[in-house]
């Protein structure tokens, strides 16, 4: 074996949010489970359970006393910079490979302010870092660069695979299990997984670029065969699992077939999935996901206007959304709404009514962003397009002339008091029980953890604004 100890390192010390740590690496997992068997030894650091580590003097003294290859998934845009930073101070006599979405599109920022990385995986990567393990020459291998007499090597893209596979990450790795953490308090006293049973989408929303991975490849909706499913269902020992397929529903007799194994198999977890409202048209579907364990259901709704709707390419208008949650809301799953303000050519007034129009279609939560656009969305070009609209980086939000992001932040928090009032505070924990995710036992443990929290938060905005020192 060319290596004899890997470190497979998640630097973020925290979410891009307030809840820290709820779900695990599951990207990053799955390129360690590949590593595996090629490697002497693999060591999984997630800080932001591994505090010790944090220490960058604590962690490149492990780094050289124990790791001759390093491999670091950079995935979001949040803390960026932060992490550049993180990295940069690490030991450059290591091997260090980096990946991820945000590690693909920033490959030439990160060869440039971060000397001691030696090569960025784009793309897919579970046959790239199989392939640095075994040896193969830098040059010789897809989706990969590097630097060569001092400039930018890119290799040419991987190809996607043509299908997903039935392999699984190898839990046994991990060092920890995943709560759900709001600000520093655990509150609640589940444990939390993700499953992939799909990739892809067959939808083509021009906000969207799930379908797409960072090199702008398009994904074909491919599945997992369901006793591969069922066996990694087994293993998981988490409490409650997220299913990150795009939509889970896609192939209705499909997830027919899996809720009905998932019975069978005495199977008991709390199951959240990502749908679409087309899910309404399948009533035995949702009869047997309830039976299932299925609880929250999220669904992209993305604007309560037609003109907006049709604008973003999403296939349903606003009638087709009220007749959907007529039949949802007869169902005891707990629906989350995702909307999207700031579109093109949307008013104020248009934007602040997704409050209500939540509220109208009985929702239980919703979260609402700006608009952003990435790299290779169908968006991208129509921003570009129209005058008076602007977005300052890839992945960054949409603004205009009359909305500048100070005015879109003004909206957003219009939006969160209306919709989030004292009733519907309430409604959710009443949901939450009568759906069965909270017992009265986990709600009495919920509420008795909000003075901390409140506490927490309060500290933290305090700090935000100066009037307390950092701890």
């Amino acid at each position: 074996m060319i290596f004899k100890h890997a470190l497979a390192l998640y630097p973020y010390f925290r979410d891009s949010t307030a809840t820290m740590g709820v779900f695990p690496p599951t990207g990053l997992e799955y390129i360690v489970t590949n590593m595996k068997d090629l490697a002497g030894k693999v060591t999984l650091l997630d800080l932001r359970y591994e505090k010790e580590y944090r220490d960058v003097e604590v962690l490149s003294d492990f780094i050289k006393k124990e790791i001759d290859l390093l491999c670091i998934s950079i995935t979001w845009d949040s803390q960026f910079k932060e992490i550049c930073d993180f990295i940069g101070r690490l030991p450059d006599d290591v091997t260090t490979v980096v990946g991820g979405h945000k590690a693909t599109e920033e490959v030439e920022t990160l060869l440039e302010k971060c000397p001691n990385i030696d090569l960025i995986v784009r793309g897919e990567g579970e046959e790239t870092i199989r392939e640095i393990l075994k040896g193969v020459p830098s040059q010789d291998i897809p989706g990969l660069s590097f630097r060569g007499n001092g400039m930018p090597v890119h290799n040419q893209n991987r190809s996607l695979p043509d299908d997903l596979g039935d392999a699984y990450p190898d839990r046994s790795l991990r060092r920890h299990d995943y709560h759900w953490v709001q600000n520093g308090v655990k509150v609640a006293r589940f444990t939390f997984d993700t499953i992939l049973t799909s990739r892809g989408c067959p939808y083509n929303c021009k906000f969207c670029t799930f379908s797409l991975n960072p090199l702008g490849q398009k994904r074909k909706y491919t599945e997992r065969s369901l006793p591969s499913v069922i066996d990694e269902l087994k293993k998981i020992t988490a409490d409650v699992v997220l299913f990150s397929d795009d939509n889970f529903f896609t192939n209705p007799r499909r997830s027919e077939e899996l809720c009905e194994l998932i019975i069978e198999n005495g199977i008991e977890k709390k199951f959240i999935v990502q749908t679409r409202i087309e899910i309404a048209r399948h009533p035995k579907l949702l009869e047997l996901a309830q039976k299932a364990g299925f609880k929250i259901l999220l669904i992209g709704i993305e604007s309560p206007h037609d003109r907006i709707l049709k604008q973003l390419d999403k296939g349903f208008n606003q009638q087709q959304v009220r007749e959907a949650f007529k039949i949802l809301n007869r169902y005891n799953f707990y629906i989350h709404g995702y909307f999207i303000y700031g579109n093109i050519g949307e008013t104020e007034e248009e934007m602040t009514y997704i409050a209500r129009f939540a509220k109208e279609l009985k929702l239980d939560s919703i979260t609402f962003q700006k608009l952003r656009v990435e790299k290779y969305s169908p968006l991208k070009e129509v921003v570009e397009n129209t005058p008076g609209y602007h977005c300052d980086s890839v992945g960054g939000p949409v603004y205009s002339d009359r909305y500048n992001l100070k005015d879109l932040r003004r909206i957003r928090n219009g939006i969160r008091k209306t919709f989030y009032d004292f009733g519907q505070l309430f409604h959710i924990l009443k949901k939450s029980y009568t759906a069965e995710i909270f017992s009265a036992f986990d709600l009495m443990y919920f509420i008795a953890k909000l003075p901390k929290i409140m506490v927490r938060l309060a500290r933290r905005e305090f700090e935000k604004k100066g009037w307390l020192p950092a701890p």
